[in-house]
């Protein structure tokens, strides 16, 4: 998981750097402070003697493209069968190539870093000290993280305007999010999402 944060933080930054708009003083803060918050993790992982290896990182990356493109289809045809309709994935206008981008590497990181990891966890943290079973505290930590990260989407003068179906498909999206975070651990769960994004944004999904 601290590796995850480390990579994708500084892939955000780079990002961020390389583009020139609006918000790009934003985007370099947040990259920051989340690039610190991986490195504190990070240095404290590596108490655990886990070896690091070089070729983990592009291990990591080709098994979260993997991902997700197979979540991106499965959601998208059952949302479609639900609504005979064909949903690519819900998303805003936003103008620019850099911008799109490092919105969407920080999006897999700022995203899943609260949702997964601070939400879905303690969700699951939470309802262990209540005696629940492992197993029902996973399932019930990760269909309340979806349908918050779902909603959520909906909030404030930024959200888009509330449609069953693409509610759905967020609902599903974090669902399956949530899964590979428990399944996998943060670093692809947040490339997965990143990734996601990234196809979507430059239309190689369509």
């Amino acid at each position: 998981p601290a590796v995850g944060v480390l990579v994708v933080g500084t892939t955000a930054i780079v990002f961020a750097v390389s583009g020139t708009f609006d918000l790009i003083t934003d985007l370099i803060v947040l990259a920051v402070v989340v690039l610190l918050v991986g490195i504190g993790v990070f240095i404290y992982d590596r108490r655990k003697s886990v070896p690091l290896r070089p070729r983990y990182f592009g291990w990591m990356v080709a098994e979260s493209a993997g991902y997700a493109l197979v979540v991106a289809l499965l959601v998208s045809t059952v949302v479609g069968l639900i609504f005979f309709r064909v949903l690519a994935g819900p998303q805003g206008a936003v103008d620019g190539l850099w911008m799109q981008l490092a919105l969407s590497i920080g999006a897999g990181l700022y995203e899943e870093l609260f949702f997964r990891v601070l939400l879905v966890g303690g969700l699951f943290w939470v309802l262990r000290q209540t005696r629940m079973d492992r197993t029902g505290a996973y399932l019930a930590a990760a269909l309340l993280g979806a349908l918050l990260f779902s909603a959520v989407h909906y909030v404030g003068a930024l959200g888009d305007a509330f449609t069953l179906s693409s509610f759905t498909f967020r609902f599903l999206f974090g669902l399956a999010l949530n899964a590979l975070f428990l399944w996998r651990g943060f670093g692809v769960a947040a490339w997965t999402h990143a990734l996601y994004d990234v196809l979507v944004v430059t239309h190689l999904l369509g």
